[in-house]
């Protein structure tokens, strides 16, 4: 892999390429002025502390914490357990004189026998041929005879210079789109980012752009490989409760109706509208591509809600930089999980999230620990958050993201930590949005010392890096890094290792099965965890600002932050 580092990035973590071992990591930072060659100052980090780390895994996942759902009592002992952890580590308050950030939440749930989607006066059927929800806060929302319009992949993405909605008007109207983006559906490497998706892919993405534009409605067309699920998923997923932040406009800036149509409606709808299906979105595949009016239909809905509100918070801790406090490094991980819900074959009710996430929560403060120990301690700070109600659509880190307790500009770079396998050691990890940052540099000579080899994760085009929380930060600007350890096992290869990965997801995940047991190796894990501390350390004992590669769909962002705050 090329080294894309800036140069006195680069000569930092060359001097501070030492071997680790059990007594901690030697390492060399350098701080350099115009007028003089670097300073070399030697500093050990402390290593990650196994048993501790186990211990912290034991506790969260334990029936005591009752699954550790948000607004729930098992919720509010997760936050307090955490914090009595951050005070005892040494971690200050990170949010001014408080550990938490409060996150106020609101549950809408769509009454099914008032609410409807119609188009030209008939009715879609909620479930086989449609499902609906909406963003505001309101009880009943309403539009009609709104027009349909054909926006292609409904992105605008100035970088790939790119714009479905460019010389069209959609106000008050109901765009219809494509799932993921033009680059999958064409495989062509020079297009967006080839098959693998980038932001402006994921669903999220084209339903904020719709409302930036103005939209009545969005509804995006179920396509099962672009999607990477099926419908099924869609069903079960956007039915019943939905959970979102409160938001200051009450969600007044969303569009009234966001939904998803299954691919043979949309086929139906086309041909209603004089247009082949196949055709049309074959040409929105083309640079050029203009949005194509849906002549002669006209959508309408109605929504009737209920609405419950309630609050949970992020647990927010700083170990203080000893040069640049104002300065910050992130290890963020999701403290949640899916708390009590029905009894599975073996009569258990609480899912206690062992691996998703008790192991990742507990491994941010250890690491947090060992930068406590190391010596000396860190010149930048490094600030642990715990997010909160990561299950219900990374709320939590999009709260932190949108109110941040310091500013976005002020935040080095981060890593998120979610989910790890306790699986013996193995000669690879995986980074999930491989080719994103120049802190994948610094992880890959964090790694290199080890003999651990980086490779992307296997279906890129399924989007994973734009599904756990670092993506909250991600697309304010934020540098971010998602790895995990691999699967290529120093015993057994990768057979073993994909053969415990899919047996955890078939028969454990999100599920009540989800448990710890002492009999698990986290010989590998903390291997892991000790590179990702020193790609922090490379950060934190630093003045350098690592950024996204150029061309990356977050680099404007970041630039701009940077230089507004410089």
């Amino acid at each position: 892999m090329t080294l894309r580092l800036p140069a006195a990035l680069a000569a930092f973590v060359l001097l501070s390429a030492c071997g680790q071992n059990g007594e901690g990591t030697d390492a060399s930072s350098s701080q350099t002025s115009s007028d003089s060659a670097p300073e070399v100052q030697e500093v050990r980090l402390a290593p990650v502390n196994e048993d501790k780390m186990r211990a912290r895994i034991a506790t969260l996942s334990s029936d005591d914490f009752e699954g550790r759902a948000p607004a729930t009592p098992g919720g509010m002992k997760t936050r307090e357990w955490l914090i009595e952890e951050m005070k005892s580590i040494g971690l200050e308050p990170g949010n001014g004189d408080s550990y938490e950030q409060a996150v106020p939440l609101v549950e809408l749930t769509v009454q099914l026998d008032e609410s409807n989607l119609a188009i030209n006066g008939e009715t879609l059927e909620l479930g086989p041929e449609t499902v609906y929800w909406t963003k505001r806060v309101e009880e009943d929302i309403s539009f009609d005879d709104s027009d349909l319009v054909f926006v292609g992949y409904g992105v605008v993405a100035p970088e790939y210079g790119w714009n479905d909605y460019e010389g069209v008007d959609v106000e008050g109207k109901t765009v219809v789109m494509l799932v993921n983006d033009p680059g999958y559906a064409t495989g062509d490497e020079e297009l967006f980012n080839g098959r693998a998706m980038t932001y402006y892919g994921r669903w999220t993405y084209k339903y904020e752009e719709a409302a930036r534009q103005g939209a009545a409605g969005a509804l995006v067309i179920h396509q099962t490989a672009p999607a990477a699920y099926g419908w099924g998923v869609v069903e079960g997923s956007w039915s019943g409760p939905q959970l979102d932040l409160e938001r200051p406009d009450g969600g007044a800036g969303r569009v009234a109706m966001e939904g998803w149509i299954q691919e043979e409606v949309a086929k139906d709808l086309f041909d209603k509208a004089g247009l082949d299906f196949d055709e049309v979105t074959a040409s929105a595949q083309k640079r050029g591509f203009k949005a194509i009016p849906m002549e002669g239909l006209k959508a309408s809905g109605t929504l009737k809600n209920t609405i419950r509100r309630s609050e949970s918070a992020n647990v927010v801790g700083v170990l203080p930089g000893t040069n640049q406090p104002d300065e910050y490094v992130l290890y963020m991980g999701h403290w949640d999980h899916l708390g009590v819900g029905p009894a599975d074959e073996n009569g258990d009710t609480i899912s206690n999230g062992a691996v998703d996430n008790a192991t990742g929560t507990a491994a941010i403060l250890s690491i947090a620990e060992a930068f406590s120990k190391s010596t000396p301690k860190p010149k930048r700070s490094i600030m642990v958050v715990a997010v909160t109600a990561e299950e219900s659509g990374l709320l939590g880190s999009a709260y932190f993201a949108e109110d941040p307790v310091v500013p976005l500009a002020d935040i080095v770079g981060g890593i998120n930590i979610d989910g790890v396998l306790p699986m013996p050691p193995a000669k690879d990890m995986i980074v999930v949005g491989y080719g994103a940052s120049q802190l994948e540099d610094l992880l890959k000579l964090a790694a290199d010392k080890q003999d651990i080899y980086l490779r992307p994760d296997a279906e890129p085009e399924k989007g994973y890096f734009y599904r756990s929380d670092h993506i909250s930060l991600a697309k304010k600007g934020v540098p971010m890094l998602y790895a995990d350890a691999g699967l290529d096992l120093v015993e057994g290869g990768e057979e073993v290792g994909r053969a415990l990965a899919e047996d955890y997801t078939a028969n454990r995940y999100h599920k009540p099965a989800d448990n710890y047991s002492p009999d698990w190796d986290l010989t590998g894990m903390t291997r892991s965890m000790n590179i990702l501390m020193e790609t922090g350390a490379a950060m934190a004992y630093s003045d350098d600002w690592p950024n996204w590669y150029e061309g990356n769909e977050f680099r404007a962002l970041r630039d701009e932050q940077r230089a507004a705050a410089e």
